[in-house]
């Protein structure tokens, strides 16, 4: 089966297959398009509503030579149908894609736009030029520090020096912007769980960092899901408000003036960047203008005939770190989120300190659950599921409301954000078990710094998102989530 899938998807090693998208078809034909994580369709022919007459049949599509699709009616007449473009705001993020042609277009989401805004900036006038900001995360840190043999500290700074070196500006570390997205889970966690007798789709709270399991609930469980997954931003759009918002203003500059670029493991964070909810109306501008992948930060650094190793590190910039250091969190690879709700959560309802959670495997390494019990009794019982697999035998158990979780942290990618399909590929003869266990070790290795220990952020808080008000704080911080409508056709059906 893998031979014909799309050479992106290839080298993507896709192995987690549900079903066929929904809406991403071609109507008639037992044809799958192309995913498009990283790329934009070309062309395709959305389905049309034929109105239908009871107990007959009125009308027939057939498809031409030149590859044009046309509706024959039973009269004889026919009338081709439109043709449409598909974007990256189309895509559900099914992982269910396969293409009947083996070229695409590279627009807006990839490593090439940025070289364009870069070699327009130095075409450009001062007064038209873009301040380009680049926030590297530090899974991406990490997996290309493994292909350079570095520490994840010293690829960032490299990292640094060599975005700069291209002509970026402000070269930041989302694991700053994630200690926002850990401490507002935290709250909103406490919040849930004091009004879980009230309302019976407060818990269990299901994170919202991973956009592939976003999209796969907006459209395939819709209002049921939603009202569970947590509202607080991702660690990318954390980072979007702190550039376009909180930046901008110390720089004196607008939204518009800066293009803010997002290095990310997953090819799914470019869909959650290209969102409508993260958009700017007043400013005209996304809060995140173009996501790259860790991979397509290795491309670059190959096109440009540069190796990681040659490369002078550049200090840190200011609003990325403490002092001189990257910072980590505690916890998974994929944020920490379960172990930072839950030791928080420990201590704030019940007054336990937890130094140390126990994980207990139920299904497979990606499926693990942690429990406080006091006086042998469970009070907190949380979960880690990664996968499409175990997403959905969790969501089957919500469904049939025998779901014993308060807290899941949920990752579509199976091993989490660490193996992301957009993480540097293993070299010839390189085992990807092997090359995952070496990410993840040089990604512990950092300092971790609790959230809430983070006096820079802490700071923030007061100056800037005091300043501007509870209404507008919580938009900075927060967003919210929608049902796709299902389109009913042949490939979604069992046979």
């Amino acid at each position: 089966m893998a031979s014909v899938f799309s050479g992106v998807l290839q080298l993507t090693d896709l192995d987690d297959f549900i079903t066929p998208s929904q809406c991403c078809t071609v109507s008639v034909m037992s044809v799958w398009f192309l995913h498009v994580w990283p790329f934009v369709l070309q062309e395709c022919v959305k389905p049309v509503k034929v109105e239908k007459k009871q107990g007959k049949s009125v009308a027939r599509i057939q498809i031409e030579d030149d590859g044009s699709y046309v509706q024959v009616n039973q009269d004889g007449g026919k009338q081709k149908l439109e043709k449409a473009k598909i974007t990256l705001n189309d895509c559900l993020a099914c992982s269910g894609c396969i293409t009947s042609a083996e070229s695409v277009l590279i627009t807006q989401q990839s490593h090439e736009e940025l070289f364009k805004v870069l070699h327009n900036n130095k075409q450009a006038g001062a007064s038209e030029q873009k301040v380009v900001v680049v926030s590297v995360s530090p899974q991406s840190r990490a997996s290309l520090a493994a292909r350079y043999d570095l520490s994840s500290g010293e690829a960032g700074r490299r990292l640094t020096s060599f975005f700069k070196g291209l002509g970026v500006h402000h070269v930041f570390d989302t694991s700053f912007s994630r200690t926002f997205s850990l401490l507002e889970s935290q709250r909103e966690f406490l919040e849930r769980f004091q009004r879980k007798e009230q309302d019976k789709k407060a818990l269990p709270m299901l994170t919202s960092a991973c956009p592939g399991w976003i999209c796969y609930a907006e459209k395939t469980h819709g209002e049921f899901i939603l009202p569970y997954i947590s509202s607080t931003r991702s660690p990318q759009q954390m980072m979007g408000s702190l550039v376009k918002s909180y930046f901008a203003e110390q720089q004196g500059l607008s939204p518009q003036q800066i293009y803010h670029v997002a290095v990310m493991p997953c090819f799914d964070k470019k869909l959650e960047a290209s969102r409508s909810d993260f958009y700017l109306n007043k400013a005209e501008t996304r809060e995140v203008d173009c996501v790259i992948t860790s991979g397509e930060v290795q491309k670059m650094l190959e096109e440009q005939n540069v190796s990681l190793n040659d490369v002078e590190p550049a200090p840190l910039d200011e609003i990325s770190v403490s002092g001189d250091e990257f910072l980590s969190h505690s916890g998974s690879g994929s944020g920490g989120y379960l172990h930072h709700v839950f030791t928080y959560a420990a201590k704030q309802l019940f007054g336990e300190e937890v130094k140390e959670l126990t994980y207990k495997t139920l299904r497979n390494k990606d499926f693990q659950e942690v429990t406080l019990e006091k006086d042998g009794v469970a009070v907190l019982c949380f979960a880690s599921t990664y996968g499409f697999r175990n997403i959905q035998n969790l969501v089957q158990k919500l469904k049939r409301g025998k779901s014993p979780y308060h807290f899941v942290e949920v990752m579509a990618c199976p091993s989490g954000c660490l193996n992301g399909g957009g993480q540097v590929k293993p070299l010839p003869g390189q085992n990807q078990k092997e090359l995952l266990q070496k990410v993840e070790a040089l990604y512990k290795a950092e300092r971790p710094l609790s959230p809430e220990d983070d006096t820079r952020v802490a700071e923030l808080y007061q100056s800037w998102l005091h300043s501007v008000g509870e209404e507008r704080a919580k938009e900075l911080l927060h967003t919210q989530y929608h049902t796709v409508e299902k389109i009913t056709n042949g490939l979604t059906m069992k046979w």
